[in-house]
Parts: C-alpha cells; sequence; structure tokens
C-alpha cells in the first residue's frame, strides 16, 4: 500500500508544471500527506497553505453562509463546497474534499501554465489512490 506521501509524489510527477502536493485534515489543518519540489517550500509554508485551505472549506464565514443557504432552503445545514480553484500571480491551486472522508481535502499546487484539465484530472483522480488509505488510518 502507498503512503500518503507517495501519492502525492506521483500527482506532481504526472501534471506538467506542478509544484506541490498535499492532503489536509479540514478539522486540525495537519499536513497528513506531501510532495513537492520546491525549495521555499517549507515546513511553515506547508502549515500556512493547510491552515488556508481549512479557512476557505471550513472557515467561521463559509460556514455562516452554508447555514443561511440551508436556512432559506428549509433543510437541515450542510457543507456545500466540494471543489475550489484558487489562481495567485504564478500559480494555479486545484483544491478538492474527498468524497468519502469529508473531513480532508486534497489540494495541488502548479504553475501558471498548467492545463485547467489537466490539473482537475489529477486532483480527482489522486481520490482513487487516496482514500483506501485514509480508510486504514482511521479503523
Amino acid at each position: 500500500m502507498s503512503t500518503l506521501d507517495d501519492v502525492m509524489e506521483s500527482v506532481i510527477q504526472e501534471v506538467d508544471g506542478a509544484l506541490g502536493c498535499a492532503v489536509a485534515d479540514l478539522r486540525s489543518g495537519e499536513l497528513l500527506g506531501v510532495a513537492h519540489h520546491v525549495s521555499y517550500f517549507t515546513r511553515e509554508y506547508l502549515d500556512a497553505v493547510a491552515a488556508a485551505a481549512v479557512e476557505m472549506f471550513r472557515g467561521e464565514t463559509v460556514r455562516h453562509v452554508e447555514d443561511l443557504i440551508s436556512a432559506k432552503r428549509g433543510v437541515p445545514s450542510e457543507r456545500l463546497l466540494e471543489e475550489m480553484q484558487m489562481t495567485t500571480r504564478h500559480t494555479i491551486h486545484f483544491m478538492m474534499i474527498l468524497p468519502n472522508h469529508p473531513e480532508a481535502v486534497v489540494v495541488l499546487i502548479t504553475n501558471r501554465e498548467t492545463s485547467l484539465g489537466m490539473g482537475w484530472s489529477a486532483t480527482r483522480r489522486s481520490v482513487l489512490d487516496i482514500e483506501p488509505i485514509l480508510d486504514e488510518l482511521t479503523v
């Protein structure tokens, strides 16, 4: 069985322009698996990116908006965000909640030249390798 770090490494090897890939726990902000080939992606930087992903998907303001939407629809409150793409001057971040592990998010960071289709395809495909590992960790 592959470790999460190995899976993250295979994703960045698969995608032209990939800079790094990680899985983060949305409850704690902890990095569960990570691989990268960028010298300035220090542990401090990676932890900050993981914390930012938690805030974007599960932050207080996001939860408030989701609660308001659920209330307007007359349904129980639920977490609505599933995927997110963020673009900076030099990078694209592909972020996806894992369908069978909604407490985890996979994040792929690429340069701006990376095909959006390739980035999303690799991010979604990685779930097939990530979720069985998380299943074993939660047993």
